[in-house]
């Protein structure tokens, strides 16, 4: 085995080359410092790898936040769409369906009105994409609270839709009895002459004239809720439509409903006759508003055209006595 050959150096005293001596502290020095430098390098090495080249996990890391991205953009345009759609059903609801209904528009305030309480989101913060999630809830958070109204207004139409049906069933809209080419008008609604006290009275309703035995039709929806066989108005038949509705049928020969009946439009009350005061066979027939009675001949509308309505109306006026 070779061995380490010297080092020497010249002395300038002696004039002599002399061998070099190294002492052990200056040998740990060096060995130290070789040491140090080594470390050093590789430590420099090490995190400059770690901050430079990824680790599997760190791929995989990067890779899930890519396509969490991705997926928070899909959700974005998928809530812009809702809300574009449910903007559009808010706005139907206020000017179309709420104005048909004659209902007062639901308020932006209701519409849009916020959460209270604590931080709804705290359980979202610290996150690395807390911004993101907390955006994303709060949108959800208040979709979910404007669909929850519409929802509810469409329950209060639904109901509107079915008591419109109900009231338009129920208000009394035909005439009561068969009269095609309206020759059966006798005296209409006014102050007319009265047949028996030849004073000049308030008429509250329209006579018909018809044979004695002729169908008296029921002219909406509603309950029987009096047959008096005893008043001036003979036998009679008082029909309650409901919504503020209320018919009355006198002079009637035979009645066909009892107290308490369910009865429908075109129902078959009774029959014409010449009971109570009344001086020819004949319908005594009165329509009565929030209490109120009112002309029947407005009430005939889904019976006659514009032109039909006209004539009712010239002939009810013309005759100056009523038959009862």
């Amino acid at each position: 085995m070779p061995r380490k050959k010297a080092k020497y150096f010249y002395n300038t005293h002696t004039l002599k080359f002399e061998p070099i001596v190294v002492s052990w502290k200056q040998r740990f020095l060096k060995w130290f410092g070789q040491g140090a430098a080594t470390i050093t390098s590789a430590v420099i090495i090490v995190i400059a790898a770690y901050y430079t080249i990824d680790s599997p996990k760190d791929k995989q890391h990067k890779r899930e936040v890519e396509k969490m991205m991705l997926e928070y953009e899909v959700v974005k345009i998928r809530l812009y769409d809702l809300e574009k759609i449910l903007k559009d059903l808010q706005e139907r609801d206020n000017n179309i369906y709420r104005s048909i209904f004659a209902a007062e528009p639901i308020s932006d305030n209701v519409r849009r009105a916020g959460f209270g309480g604590a931080n709804r989101y705290k359980d979202l913060e610290f996150y690395e994409n807390s911004a993101l999630m907390i955006s994303a809830r709060k949108r959800l958070d208040t979709l979910g609270k404007q669909m929850y109204v519409q929802s509810k207004s469409y329950d209060e139409l639904s109901q509107l839709v079915k008591n419109k049906a109900e009231m338009i069933a129920s208000i009394p809209a035909i005439q009561p009895i068969s009269n095609k080419d309206l020759v059966r008008i006798a005296s209409g609604f006014g102050m007319r002459i009265h047949p028996f006290y030849k004073t000049v009275k308030m008429h509250t309703g329209i006579d018909f004239t018809a044979p004695t035995g002729t169908e008296i039709y029921c002219t909406g929806n509603g309950i029987v809720v009096d047959t008096d066989k005893g008043s001036g108005y003979g036998h009679n038949v008082i029909i309650d439509h409901g919504f503020g509705y209320k018919t009355v049928y006198a002079h009637m020969h035979g009645i066909y409903v009892k107290q308490g009946q369910k009865v429908k439009r075109g129902d078959v009350l009774g029959t014409v006759g010449n009971t109570g005061l009344s001086m020819a066979p004949h319908l005594h027939y009165e329509v009565i508003k929030n209490g109120q009675k009112v002309d029947p001949v407005n009430y005939f509308y889904s019976d006659l055209t514009p032109e039909e309505y006209e004539k009712m109306l010239e002939l009810a006026s013309q005759h100056n006595q009523s038959f009862d």
